[in-house]
């Protein structure tokens, strides 16, 4: 009797851990726990030999504890088995987090039979058990199963193993939480780093609503899209690298890099290695194998800027780029593909240098399959308040100053300056403006001398014309007698006028060259 007590203990065990372990296999098959949880179902009351099973799951928005799954039930059963918590002996266990064994259900008066699934059959010797699923101190569902009566120590064994197998779904589900959760979390941060990316590169942000502009922003809008080579052509300041920059932020390769070259700031030494690579030993100092820039910037752009300063030699190895999207690193014998798009800029006039022989025309031609022309900043005067404006939003959220405002003098100056420096030159002098600015205004006085005007500055020119130009000859006399020592006949020669004529102008102003003479 103990030998055949023993046996069937341990077959009872094996089959326990092969139930668990089937279990864990068809929870590891998908993320989708809808996908799972029939089939966990179906295991758990294929091995208990059950009657009817269901897995049901809280509706935290509703409050309904719905079946997610069901064994033994019809469709019709399954949608009427509906609870809310502290409803029937599953909405109990929801409710409470702690299991309950029914031995016989027709003699529980708290037990519904909701779904109608006991109707019209001998129920006397049905037992009803229900584990609650929970996620640590929180209930999420419940595992129920009718069976036959076993008897009592039956019952809390088949508690036992519904107790793990919940354990093992509650597991599942929690893990798939938390990969749900860092994927949304991954999602909201790529959401927000491609939004920063719009915000910082989108053409809405290079400032300005002049004609000229909206020109600029048309022809972007036209080539993002595609892979067709840029030229942008303006003067210094002018925002051109804004322009590269918006042009592959809204482009297909806006996820590969953006890869920045300024071919005037590097020796023309360094710029073959520099856009090329170079191999190990190709030089003096190429201690290890260096990728290029066109490398770097496989797969996505290429910005090239102050391409007009480029050597004879560089420029015939880029169109050799541009053409068969193939070059050699500095001392290398492997020809390497690439696939980048150029987007190039200068403030040179190539067409001279063409005709100088300073740029090759062939290459020209390459670049100048998509042209941008920047106006420079006084064509768009338009813009330089609304430029203003930005920037003095800018440096007043770096440097913690209050600005409120541009006062009306400062105002005149900025618009009637012709701004050489362009976009640059204006950034850079409302950057110095926010910093003297003492009292939340900028004033006309907070402004470079550049800037300065005859009023701001009360020095209006006194006196008539004649004044002024009697009182620059006079300093001219004077300055060509200091550098003679007084000598009247090379001071007229320097001055390019006859020595009777500088007789009559140094008598005119009463000049007395014996006072320039060196005195032993």
């Amino acid at each position: 009797m103990n030998t055949t007590h023993s046996d069937n203990h341990t077959r009872g065990k094996l089959e326990e851990l092969s139930l668990l372990f089937e279990i864990s296999q068809i929870l590891d098959q998908s993320m989708d726990l809808k996908q799972v949880i029939q089939p966990v179902l179906t295991a758990v009351t294929d091995h208990l030999g059950m009657l009817r099973g269901t897995i049901t799951l809280l509706n935290r928005k509703s409050g309904e504890i719905l079946i997610e799954a069901a064994y033994g039930l019809s469709p019709a059963e399954r949608k009427r088995g509906r609870y809310k918590l502290g409803e029937g002996i599953t909405g109990k266990v929801v409710q409470s987090g702690r299991s309950k064994i029914i031995p016989r259900i027709d003699e529980e008066p708290e037990f519904l039979n909701r779904t109608g699934a006991r109707r019209g059959k001998p129920s006397e010797e049905v037992s009803f058990i229900c584990v609650p699923v929970k996620i640590g101190p929180e209930t999420i569902g419940a595992l129920s199963v009718d069976r036959s009566f076993p008897g009592e120590e039956a019952l809390q064994e088949d508690l036992r193993i519904l107790t793990v197998v919940a354990s093992l779904i509650a597991q599942a589900v929690k893990i798939r939480q938390t990969v749900m959760e860092e994927r949304e979390q991954l999602l909201e941060e790529n959401s927000r780093l491609h939004r920063e990316l719009e915000e910082k590169f989108r053409p809405s942000n290079i400032i300005g609503n002049s004609k000229a502009m909206q020109h600029v922003f048309d022809m972007m809008a036209q080539v993002s899209r595609s892979d067709a080579t840029v030229l942008i052509r303006g003067e210094s300041g002018t925002g051109k690298e804004l322009v590269a920059q918006a042009i592959h932020y809204n482009s297909a390769r806006a996820a590969k890099p953006l890869i920045k070259v300024n071919c005037a700031a590097l020796p023309e030494t360094v710029i073959e290695s520099e856009l090329f690579g170079h191999e190990k030993g190709a030089f003096t100092g190429a201690i290890s194998t260096r990728k290029g820039r066109f490398e770097m910037a496989n797969g996505g752009t290429i910005f090239l800027d102050e391409i007009g300063d480029l050597s004879a030699m560089t420029q015939v190895k880029l169109l050799r780029v541009l053409q068969e999207k193939e070059f050699e690193r500095v001392g290398g014998n492997e020809t390497i593909r690439t696939n980048v798009r150029v987007i190039a800029a200068t403030n040179r006039d190539l067409e001279r240098a063409m005709e100088e022989g300073l740029f090759r025309e062939d290459l020209y031609y390459r670049l100048n399959v998509f042209p941008i022309h920047i106006p420079p900043l006084r064509e768009r005067r338009n813009d330089i308040l609304l430029l203003a404006d930005h920037f003095i939003a800018k440096y007043r959220e770096e440097n913690h100053k209050p600005i409120q405002r541009i006062s009306t003098p400062a105002i005149d100056l900025l618009s009637n300056y012709h701004w050489p420096g362009n976009v640059r030159e204006l950034e850079n002098c409302i950057e110095r403006a926010v910093l003297l600015s003492a009292d939340g205004v900028i004033h006309s006085h907070h402004l470079p001398p550049s800037l300065q005007s005859a009023e701001s500055t009360n020095t209006q020119i006194h006196g008539s014309l004649q004044d002024s130009l009697d009182n620059l000859e006079r300093e001219l006399l004077m300055d060509a007698l200091k550098s003679t020592k007084g000598n009247m006949a090379k001071a007229a020669r320097i001055l390019d006028i006859t020595e009777r004529i500088m007789g009559l102008r140094v008598k005119k102003h009463g000049i007395d060259p014996r006072n320039y003479r060196t005195r032993m």
